[in-house]
């Protein structure tokens, strides 16, 4: 398949429109679905809906070129934005159908109307018989600037790419720090998480709040009372005769420090949570 190239443009009832050529064969004429809608003054989604409604009449690749189609990646972005449409448009499509002779001829039945034959008729004769000594020569300026525009938005997706994948690589060493968190400075280590995950969240309460959460996650994965034990420690310390004021300083912390298997459950916890709020 040749590829799509815009050779200048046409004025054709009183607007110009891009000579699209290529796609159905070498310097074959074809149009685009907007400028059908420009000429016949109907909208494109109203061609498109034409095309869909009797797809099974048309051929791809023979009356029609679906530029959304993963099969027809030849299109570049800067071609669909020299041949009128708009960024929006082009994102938001489910199909931008580009139509050889043929395929016109085959939309003019569909639509069936004295004026769409009239500007078929005028269509043909003008635009896809136009001898190429009577298109608009092409401007080499213009050429030189569409160029320039394509050499930068490709530096720019190369750019863009390459701190997508710096931060996908800072991502996975933040996560390979989380997981090698081990129970020998286990304190130290979660505490470091869980003001990071609250700084992350705007600080302040979020500290408390956040602590919380990871307390509220064991108690549920261990099917602990982590406020039972504590006042049960207190309890003991009190019959042992320590002072009140040490007792007061006991936290769930303290509590989770007694059982080995309540630390290693907080630190998984702490790690997912680490790893939920993208905070390493």
């Amino acid at each position: 398949m040749n590829n799509l190239v815009i050779k200048g443009t046409q004025s054709f009832m009183n607007k110009e429109i891009p000579v699209l050529s290529g796609g159905f064969g070498e310097n074959k004429k074809c149009i685009s679905d907007k400028t059908i809608a420009e000429i016949h003054k109907i909208t494109e989604s109203d061609v498109r809906k034409s095309i869909n409604r009797n797809i099974t009449r048309f051929k791809e690749n023979i009356d029609f070129i679906d530029f959304k189609s993963t099969r027809h990646e030849m299109t570049s972005k800067s071609l669909l934005s020299n041949l009128g449409y708009s960024d929006v448009a082009i994102r938001n499509a489910k199909n931008i159908y580009i139509l050889s002779e043929r395929g016109y001829a085959k939309l003019i039945k569909i639509m069936d109307t004295d004026l769409a034959w009239e500007i078929h008729d005028k269509l043909i004769d003008e635009y896809f018989e136009l001898r190429d000594e009577k298109q608009k020569p092409v401007c080499i300026e213009d050429v030189l600037i569409q160029s320039l525009q394509e050499m930068k938005s490709f530096r720019e997706e190369q750019e863009r790419q390459k701190n997508q994948i710096a931060q996908v690589e800072e991502r996975v060493d933040s996560i390979r720090e989380v997981v090698s968190l081990d129970t020998t400075s286990w304190r130290d280590d979660t505490s470091n998480i869980i003001r990071k995950i609250s700084l992350s969240l705007g600080g302040g309460q979020a500290y408390s709040q956040v602590r919380s959460e990871s307390y509220s996650y064991l108690e549920k994965r261990m099917g602990v009372n982590l406020k039972q034990r504590l006042t049960n420690k207190r309890r003991r310390m009190a019959d042992e005769g320590i002072c009140k004021s040490k007792r007061d300083r006991l936290s769930y912390i303290d509590i989770i420090a007694d059982d080995k298997k309540l630390i290693e459950g907080y630190t998984a916890i702490v790690k997912e949570m680490a790893i939920k709020y993208n905070v390493a």
